[in-house]
């Protein structure tokens, strides 16, 4: 069943802040929290470590399987074995695909992993249709009512309200930036008329968003006494541990762990990569991590030459990393820094004075894994291009951003390339039909009639107070 993480109190995994000055938690509660009190990101104290021979011995497991495999360390006794494994076979029914994430090869050693077969076509889907039913789970056992807050770029949104929509126990707020989702991302959230649910389209970016999450997080006094506050965001630490699942789940399918595997990641978030770096840490052989950005490159310039300095947000074809602030970067430091609490809490600091380097020894740790490449517009376009052209395989602008990016800096060409194929394209019909193809990308028949279905926001100022209070007014009893 694996291995099994204890701490001398009889606790399950402990789960720490990467702050330093917040009380341990176990899974359940780590789960509910989101944020830390301190302002920090809780992590595993420690990871499970697999040897190649068990990661091996996994090789014919289907996708649930493994999942169970990988997360049930994570969780324990928190939540029973055999109830753990009914909530992760629901989690993955409505996958459309078989093998849940299919591999496609587009040249010698160079493939696509399809992360967009899931209920709303993009790969937030594993983790999050996974993140609801833990919580129903959770909540229904606890008698207990909260409210998720989460901002959205395009596709955390959808996916966490198809995750939480059936929950009793939830009342699911969403925001996401006025006129800058596709149209496809913003009908996928908005059509769903369940009472719980309330879609805001705030008059400001993504990264306005996040900042009043991050606010209403950090000071939760706005809510009535009854209510927790709970993250859907990729700093709920479950989000990240689903993710871990779909790299053991590639790599065992192109002959790892007897080989090593490299990965390409589209990321503006840095949670989904972070899930990779996670994977090589419990054992996986990943010789090389390529964070791939769009024209807001702050990873690229974090890992290309230690440059955090925050430049304005540009709207781009691959909405989804129009992102300024990457919060999970936070995670991968505490790492770099030897898990100092306080040395992160003051770079954090330094961070928000724009005057953030982090030292050699911190930078050099990052360099042996990762690499990194900027894609602009012109180029994702072009890329989406070429594939079609020489494959008949048509790409949305966030994997394109990652295929381009694994091409430029990939380091072997012996060993397998992956990149994460993070949405599906009919998502974002404006940059596909730049790359030439004829007409908008059909949707999967599930959802034929989106654009004829019935629509439900709220478009609010850029104001905290003004969220505030329509999430206070629109709890239900």
């Amino acid at each position: 069943m694996g291995p099994r993480l204890r701490g001398d109190d009889g606790f399950i995994v402990k789960y720490i802040s990467t702050r330093g000055q917040a009380p341990a938690l176990n899974f359940e509660e780590v789960l509910l929290t989101g944020l830390a009190p301190d302002g920090g990101l809780y992590v595993p104290e420690q990871l499970p470590q697999f040897s190649r021979e068990e990661i091996a011995s996994w090789a014919s497991l289907a996708y649930n399987e493994l999942a169970f495999k990988i997360v049930q360390p994570f969780i324990d006794d928190c939540i029973p074995a055999d109830d753990l494994k009914a909530i992760i076979d629901e989690t993955y029914v409505d996958f459309r695909h078989p093998s849940i994430a299919p591999l496609v090869q587009l040249d010698t050693n160079e493939w696509v992993l399809e992360l967009f077969q899931g209920p709303t076509l993009a790969f937030k889907d594993f983790a999050l249709q996974l993140l609801g039913r833990l919580l129903d789970y959770v909540l229904e056992r606890r008698h207990q009512k909260v409210v998720i807050m989460g901002a959205t770029s395009g596709d955390t949104g959808s996916a966490a309200i198809q995750g939480c929509k059936r929950c009793n126990n939830i009342d699911i707020f969403i925001l996401h930036p006025y006129q800058r989702v596709s149209e496809v991302q913003r009908r996928q959230m908005t059509t769903v008329m369940n009472d719980n649910i309330h879609n805001l389209a705030v008059e400001g970016n993504f990264d306005d968003c996040q900042a009043m999450i991050k606010a209403s997080f950090n000071d939760k006094s706005f809510l009535p006494e009854d209510r927790q506050l709970v993250a859907v965001n990729s700093i709920n630490w479950a989000r990240i541990m689903a993710q871990i699942v779909y790299y053991f789940y590639a790599a065992l399918a192109l002959g790892g762990p007897h080989r090593p595997i490299a990965f390409s990641v589209p990321t503006g978030n840095f949670g989904d990569i972070y899930a990779g770096y996670l994977a090589s840490k419990m054992g996986l052989p990943i010789d090389q991590l390529i964070i791939a950005t769009n024209s807001n490159d702050v990873l690229h310039r974090c890992v290309s030459r230690n440059d955090f300095s925050r430049h304005e947000l540009a709207h781009t074809l691959s909405p989804s990393m129009d992102i300024v602030v990457s919060s999970n970067f936070e995670r991968l430091l505490f790492d770099c820094y030897d898990r100092d609490g306080a040395a992160i809490t003051e770079l954090m600091k330094q961070l928000e004075s724009d005057k953030l380097s982090i030292s050699d020894k911190a930078f050099n740790s990052v360099r042996q894994l990762f690499d990194s490449h900027t894609v602009d517009d012109q180029a994702t376009v072009a890329t989406i291009a070429d594939v079609y052209d020489k494959n008949g395989y048509l790409l949305d602008p966030h994997s394109a951003v990652g295929v381009e990016s694994a091409r430029a800096v990939r380091r072997r060409k012996d060993i397998p390339m992956v990149t994460l194929a993070t949405a599906h394209p009919a998502k974002f019909p404006e940059a596909v039909m730049k790359a030439g193809y004829p007409h908008e990308p059909d949707l999967p028949h599930h959802m034929e009639d989106l654009f004829e279905r019935e629509e439900r926001y709220q478009v609010l100022p850029n104001d905290l107070q003004a969220i505030q209070e329509f999430v206070v007014k629109n709890i239900t009893s």
